[in-house]
């Protein structure tokens, strides 16, 4: 059977009343006028249509769940175009392989306003782009807060990498390949915001829309977040005082200027300076005391979060730059040292990883697993021919071939010279290791 999330069971009343009225009938799409009328004609009890959304104390749901329209598909000549152009600019034939590499990770935010009456404190600190440095980018993973939205009834940590209610491995595991990953490739962390920014401005998803649009029309050169921090595209978000406490706004990082807003945003806006005010651009002028408030419910809640990872233990098993983070974040200092100093954020360079024991560690528990995997894919084979080697599919499989081929792996992963070859993977967790 099929499994349908937030939408209404239309009981054989609901459905036929559906179907006569003609007019209203009339706006459904095909398949689904198709869908109601067979039901009727086939007396089910129960119906769904994407039109009625699940009943919540008798009023339509706020979180439908919609499937997205596929455009290569729908359209399949925009998508022709699209690859021709770049086989175009690049030069690749039509007879090789055309690849698209992942060359950003731009992660979304959730935020939203102080809703005094409900407890809902406030989230929307962050302009349209932020760029962080991987200890305050981490410290938001770790946390993955998010703010409250017309679809959940909450806000909150979702846990580490908003994996949280899905994962069967401790979260530190997920973040300490992740930080490896994110050293190793160099992907920088920028972040844009959904829902508010600032108390006064509502943008839904409209931000998230524009980034690819935005995105697509910068060179390599402009998405370099040290560029555009000597450029004065990005400018940093400083610690201050308010009220008699320090806020550590430092943790939201980096944010896009108005020189940023001038120099690239001209292509898609006829006035961008309009649309990316003062207001949005630093939200803290809407008002800063929803700005300060909203600073300190981000750290605080980084604080509770890292100090789980301290009180269970799963903290032994964090990398050292996750574990100094996780200090840092929950007593504000690790070995005496905050999160600015230069001994703390040396850790995550990738120098330093390439030059750590714990990276080593990772690549020779890597080169145990695959060991152990080329034995028992020899074992096996070894076995299945012993037992039915004059079986013609055998010959047909070209078995003898494969159990050569895992024999010479098995030579190749157990050579020293194969953990030199791993260098610059992300190795295996040694906590997980079988």
């Amino acid at each position: 059977g099929n499994f349908i999330s937030n939408f209404e069971p239309l009981t054989k009343e609901q459905v036929r009343a559906i179907v006569r009225d003609v007019i209203e009938f009339d706006k459904y799409t095909q398949p689904m006028k198709d869908l109601l009328e067979k039901s009727v004609e086939n007396g089910n009890f129960y119906t769904v249509s994407s039109a009625h959304t699940r009943l919540v104390d008798r009023k339509p749901s706020k979180n439908p769940r919609y499937l997205q329209l596929r455009d290569d598909l729908a359209d399949p000549f925009k998508a022709h175009i699209a690859d021709m152009g770049a086989r175009l600019y690049r030069r690749i034939p039509l007879d090789k392989p055309l690849c698209y590499p992942v060359d950003a990770i731009l992660a979304g935010r959730r935020n939203n306003p102080p809703e005094p009456e409900t407890g809902i404190r406030s989230l929307a600190v962050y302009n349209p782009i932020h760029y962080q440095e991987l200890p305050e980018l981490f410290m938001d993973y770790i946390c993955s807060l998010t703010g409250k939205s017309p679809s959940t009834t909450g806000a909150g940590s979702e846990g580490a990498l908003t994996k949280g209610p899905f994962n069967a491995l401790r979260p530190v595991i997920d973040l300490n390949n992740t930080l490896v990953g994110f050293i190793l490739s160099g992907y920088a962390g920028f972040s844009t915001p959904a829902g508010h920014i600032g108390p006064n401005v509502r943008v839904d998803h409209d931000i998230s829309l524009l980034m690819p649009e935005i995105w697509s029309r910068l060179s390599s050169k402009a998405r370099d977040p040290y560029y555009l921090v000597n450029e004065g595209h990005l400018e940093r978000v400083d610690d201050f005082e308010y009220q008699g406490r320090t806020v550590l706004a430092s943790r939201l990082g980096y944010r896009i200027t108005s020189h940023f807003v001038h120099s690239f945003l001209g292509k898609i806006f006829d006035s961008p300076a309009a649309v990316f005010n003062e207001a949005i651009l630093r939200p803290e002028t809407q008002d800063l005391e929803s700005f300060a408030d909203g600073v300190d419910n981000i750290v605080e809640t980084q604080r509770r979060v890292a100090q789980r990872y301290l009180d269970d233990g799963s903290i032994e098993d964090a990398c050292p730059p996750i574990r100094a983070l996780l200090h840092c974040m929950a007593e504000g200092a690790y070995n005496g040292k905050d999160v600015h100093h230069s001994d703390i954020r040396a850790l995550f360079s990738r120098e330093s990883l390439l030059a750590s024991d714990w990276y080593l560690v990772r690549l020779a528990t890597k080169q145990k697993q695959d060991f152990a995997l080329w034995q028992r894919h020899c074992d096996y084979l070894e076995s299945f021919l012993k037992e039915r080697g004059g079986s013609n599919w055998c010959a047909e499989l070209d078995l003898n071939n494969r159990l050569e081929q895992a024999r010479n792996m098995l030579l190749t992963v157990k050579s020293p010279n194969y953990l030199e070859t791993l260098t610059g993977t992300l190795g295996t967790d040694p906590s997980v290791a079988l």
